[in-house]
């Protein structure tokens, strides 16, 4: 049997269930480079992100990781296990900074499927709501949210021609 990428990038509606629990991997070290362009290209100049010197007289006496370079890493990272095949982004909830991220920090995520159901209007597709946490190479939570995406059920697909 002949087997497209697309077979292994994301899930159906129909194959989650709630409670499971999907670990991403490979992780993400995030480098200097990594923090720096994002900070850069998100016009997020704060002096924690990109001013060493700054950043060293701080209270963690060293340069801060962008908050939302890592929220960024973490959907990214799980969306191979979950969303990859969502036709539309819903919602993001609850967004928490649990404590800090250091350039040179590995990251790794890990989401559990909390709630699903069929579309009202659409039945061909449903929405699954997850929760993602994210911990460093010390295994301390450094961020968790919740989130929700619509995905085409396996016979929605199918008539879609998907």
């Amino acid at each position: 049997m002949e087997h497209d990428f697309r077979d292994r990038f994301g899930r159906y509606f129909d194959e989650f269930e709630v409670g499971d629990v999907y670990k991403h991997w490979p992780g993400k070290t995030i480098n200097e480079h990594d923090n720096d362009m994002f900070a850069l290209l998100t016009m997020n100049h704060m002096p924690l992100h990109i001013d060493k010197h700054y950043a060293e007289q701080s209270q963690h006496g060293q340069r801060l990781v962008v908050g939302l370079l890592v929220l960024s890493l973490a959907v990214g990272m799980s969306v191979v296990d979950t969303s990859g095949k969502a036709i539309a982004a819903l919602d993001y909830e609850e967004v928490k900074h649990l404590g800090p991220t250091f350039i040179g920090d590995t990251i790794y995520a890990r989401t559990e499927v909390l709630d699903k159901r069929l579309s009202k209007s659409r039945p061909d597709r449903g929405i699954v709501r997850v929760q993602t946490t994210v911990t460093n190479h010390r295994g301390e939570q450094v961020m968790s949210l919740k989130r929700s995406f619509m995905v085409l059920t396996k016979e929605g697909a199918l008539k879609a021609g998907m």
